[in-house]
């Protein structure tokens, strides 16, 4: 019998240290012949609806013994007076192996959450995968993202969205996600044991921070390599090879030498991302079935963290107690189109994210400290797919190209973003910065936004501040295509071909990525009971 259980809507003052946590559950049960044991907090919110009594809120898992005896496993009756259920099982079972035999080893293309995740599984359960990712090693890729911050060189192949750990490496770390899936724990144990800060487990809004999630990437990386996996950096995925409807190989290419080389196999997982339009472009030349998608662009917006602080924690921010604030904002315009706030970064930085020569695109990004004093979220309008103004399935990667072109050319072509403030930005004013910004948007955005700031400031006091810091341009909230996917095989356009992850339009984020090729692997491994050779 399951005598494990769980109790929600622990409260704790700001005072009050989570040891605190067993004497709070006892009294909420009113058993004083009864002694906590093996306590787990499975989440922490914040309260603030009260700027004078912020509380810490709690959802705590929990065993029970008998403090007379000492026995374990005290039985409870579940019902609303004891305010407790039952906690449920979240260990994560590993699915059967099926009974075909692979006969080449599995490629995965892309190293990021979801080839990084996909390659773990497989590795350890011996099916030895091979990835290829075209960026370099998170430790070179450190160098080649400060070079090009610094001075403006762009490494085509390794930057801010190409390379080891995928775009989420030079973000946040963030691990908020809307899915619910079972997989999203096992997700945040293998990141605990790669070296995250295990408050990721239980976090309201979970981030590890740039600074360490670098480790994490490299850790997981080294775990793979360890149990049977080859991962090839600077390796450029070039093209399909299809036999009889079936995946038979690939071609790939050293971005180093150029030399290209042939791999046989016949189990592809495409874990691309959502920059990786050239090979968007080879793949709907190949035959791939993808379609256009809905995405978002817009602008990138700072205020000081203090500013963010006071409008969510009212005097409580000044307690020094509480980390910085964070908001989700949205409106629907008259227009129908909605503007909301995306990937929010406390105390983190506006940085640079180009993957295409005479291109900007900004980005965020936090290390854990979070410490920078100035808070930055995405300010996006939707984007239809009639906005593309063309059927071809790759209409959407066009519109995004264009205006990050736009943006490279309003900033003064040497990578540096155009930027305004929002009182410049509303006003348009003749020699005003806010046109390089504006020129850099569709006028669908520029019209959302205008309408937009001013609700959203009432919403959080402060985010219509007329010293608002806005960016251009933010298009790379979501891939523009979808990759055809069987529901049922999770196969794309020929068999053994998986897209999968947020570049095939299957994820928007770190854990939805992750889980997704954790569920290809699984797939793979349900169909064969192991390699040949």
């Amino acid at each position: 019998m399951n005598n494990r259980y769980r109790m929600q809507q622990i409260k704790l003052g700001l005072d009050e240290p989570k040891s605190e946590l067993p004497k709070k559950i006892l009294k909420k049960l009113g058993r004083k012949d009864l002694i906590i044991s093996d306590f787990e907090i499975i989440r922490e919110s914040i309260d603030a609806r009260e700027k004078n009594n912020i509380k810490m809120v709690y959802t705590v898992d929990f065993e029970l013994i008998s403090s007379q005896n000492h026995k374990k496993g005290v039985v409870l009756p579940i019902n609303g007076k004891t305010g407790v259920t039952l906690a449920p099982d979240m260990t994560y079972i590993d699915v059967e192996a099926g009974n075909e035999q692979m006969m080449h080893r599995p490629v995965i293309v892309g190293f990021g959450p979801c080839g990084m995740f996909a390659g773990l599984i497989l590795a350890r359960r011996g099916y030895r995968p091979i990835i290829l990712e075209r960026g370099n090693s998170v430790e070179q890729r450190i160098s080649d993202v400060n070079t090009f911050w610094e001075k403006g060189i762009l490494n085509k192949e390794s930057n801010v969205q190409f390379g080891e750990g995928g775009a989420g490496t030079f973000s946040d770390g963030k691990l908020t996600t809307g899915i619910k899936d079972p997989r999203i724990r096992k997700v945040l144990l293998e990141l605990v044991k790669a070296g995250a800060d295990r408050d990721i487990m239980y976090k309201q809004r979970p981030h590890i921070g740039t600074d360490v999630l670098r480790t994490v990437v490299k850790s997981i990386r080294q775990d793979i390599i360890k149990n049977g996996g080859e991962v090839k950096f600077g390796a450029r995925f070039e093209e399909l090879k299809v036999r009889d409807g079936a995946i038979s190989g690939l071609t790939w290419q050293s971005t180093e030498t150029g030399e290209k080389h042939f791999l046989e196999t016949d189990t592809l997982i495409l874990a691309i991302g959502h920059s990786a339009r050239d090979t968007f472009r080879a793949l709907n030349g190949q035959g791939v079935v993808m379609t256009q998608k809905p995405f978002s662009i817009g602008v990138r917006i700072e205020h000081p963290q203090k500013l963010i602080d006071k409008a969510q924690y009212g005097g409580g921010a000044a307690s020094g107690k509480l980390p910085p604030a964070e908001y989700k904002l949205s409106y629907r315009c008259e227009s129908g189109r909605g503007v909301y706030t995306f990937c929010m970064c406390p105390g983190g930085y506006v940085v640079m994210a180009a993957s295409q020569e005479d291109s900007v695109v900004t980005n965020g990004m936090s290390n854990r400290a979070r410490n920078s004093g100035t808070a930055n979220s995405a300010l996006l309008v939707d984007v239809r797919c009639s906005d593309f103004r063309s059927e071809d399935p790759l209409a959407g990667v066009d519109f995004q190209e264009k205006y990050e072109k736009l943006a490279f050319l309003n900033g003064g072509g040497t990578y540096k973003a155009p930027k305004c403030t929002w009182a410049q930005f509303k006003t348009e004013g003749e020699g005003s910065e806010g046109k390089g910004v504006i020129n850099s948007l569709p006028a669908f955005a520029v019209e959302s936004i205008r309408e937009a700031m001013p609700q959203l400031g009432k919403k959080l006091k402060g985010f219509d501040d007329d010293n608002a810091v806005m960016t251009a341009v933010e298009t790379r909230s979501s891939s523009p295509v979808r990759f055809y996917r069987d529901a049922v095989t999770l196969e794309g356009s020929f068999a053994g071909f998986y897209p999968a992850g947020e570049g095939a339009g299957y994820a928007g984020g770190i854990m939805s990525a992750a889980c997704d090729g954790i569920k290809v692997a699984e797939m793979i491994i349900r169909k064969y009971k192991g390699l040949s050779q």
